[in-house]
């Protein structure tokens, strides 16, 4: 199977954004529907809502992208582009990353930046210096395939709230 080259979405963010989660790349199903974290078997939802309080996984996507405006969450993902034939992240290769120190540059209410999961953490972390007054936080990846289960993800991902 030949690899296909992928591109990420543009970032959800707006300049009070206080805590950005960034992922590695979007998966085959949510560049389908150009959607952040659109397979449903994907527990990005479930746990960001959680975090914020809001039923998310429930709602339609443009309500949940209005729900983290409102919470002051952003989203984008560490990698621009790269090839990929599965959705998984190890499968990626050729990975061009995006300009996170700009983007971070633009967000003068950050507090905090999450990583949902080990790829996206080893790239983003090599695109940051240290930042005053920003805590940088690696998840245990969303993804169904991170089979920890969802109540270890929980605990790890109710740290965002710090942020809020």
């Amino acid at each position: 199977m030949t690899a296909i080259r992928h591109a990420s979405f543009a970032p959800h963010v707006a300049p009070d954004t206080r805590l950005l989660i960034l992922g590695s790349l979007p998966g085959v199903r949510s560049l389908a529907e150009q959607q952040y974290y659109a397979h449903p078997t994907n527990q990005f939802w479930r746990l960001l809502g959680e975090v914020v309080d809001k039923p998310l996984a429930t709602m339609d996507y443009d309500d949940r992208l209005a729900a983290l405006r409102e919470a002051k969450v952003g989203l984008w993902d560490v990698i621009r582009s790269a090839e990929r034939h599965t959705s998984s992240d190890s499968q990626i290769r050729e990975a061009e990353a995006h300009d996170l120190a700009a983007l971070v540059a633009d967000l003068p209410n950050l507090r905090m930046i999450a990583f949902n999961g080990g790829k996206a953490a080893a790239i983003g972390r090599k695109q940051l210096s240290p930042l005053d007054g920003v805590a940088v936080v690696d998840l245990p990846s969303s993804s169904a395939a991170h089979t920890i289960g969802f109540a270890s993800k929980l605990d790890r991902w109710r740290t965002l709230r710090d942020a809020l």
